[in-house]
């Protein structure tokens, strides 16, 4: 049987739950917290990040951007709608593109730091920086993810998917992040409808149903968090 070791609220966690779950492949998921770095976990994945999957033949996959490349490679060509890097070699560029914007650059930019801040922390020991939130942090956030909506509304106004006219890794990359900021409720969805309506599209797929339904103990989510039509 196939493992996921992955956090609910880390992005990158999440986007490989989306994946797996649009390819059918359902992993016993084993919650892992980011700042314990347990051993047994660093044995497989020296550098310690998340998500790491290991297949049914024990092989151990590490980061959400390889998995998906692992994922590409190994899945069966008769997939057709369910492959999510397009054929074409431009195209594939262009996924490749956006899912290092919203895996690296929105991830240093918004996610790192509100997660961090405002759930993360809730549950670190004080010695591994645990503690009252960094305000100047999540205002630093909350003033970044505007520009990357706007970002979203401009590519989703030429185009049916982020990408192009088909779902691809970077829509479920984008929407990974975002689900974790909608949970805290800053997203400013009134400041763009086309990236508001490209991410209630993704948000409706039975795939967001399992991340909809993750909790913070001690945190509700956004009232509109799981709410499919906002």
């Amino acid at each position: 049987m196939a493992i996921l070791h992955s956090y609910p609220f880390c992005p990158h966690s999440r986007f490989a739950r989306l994946v797996l779950a649009e390819l059918g492949l359902e992993p016993d998921l084993v919650e892992e917290k980011p700042w314990e770095r347990r051993v047994p976990v660093l044995e497989l994945n020296p550098a310690g990040n998340l998500p790491l999957f290991i297949d049914d033949e024990g092989l151990a996959v590490p980061g959400a951007r390889i998995l998906a490349e692992f994922l590409d490679e190994t899945w069966d060509e008769s997939a057709g709608d369910r492959r999510f890097m397009p054929q074409n070699a431009a195209q594939r560029v262009e996924v490749r593109r956006l899912m290092d914007w919203f895996l690296v650059k929105f991830h240093e930019e918004v996610t790192d730091y509100l997660a961090t801040e405002k759930i993360y922390k809730r549950f670190m020991p004080a010695e591994l920086g645990g503690g009252p939130p960094d305000m100047s942090a999540i205002r630093a956030a909350r003033t970044n993810v505007r520009y990357h909506l706007k970002y979203i509304g401009f590519l989703t106004a030429k185009r049916n998917w982020l990408a192009g006219d088909q779902m691809t890794y970077a829509d479920l990359a984008a929407a990974a992040h975002l689900s974790v900021v909608d949970y805290l409720g800053d997203v400013p969805w009134d400041e763009d409808e086309t990236a508001k309506h490209w991410y209630a599209k993704v948000k409706s797929r039975p795939s967001f149903r399992t991340l909809l339904a993750d909790r913070v103990a001690g945190m509700a989510p956004a009232d509109h968090y799981d709410n499919l039509d906002f």
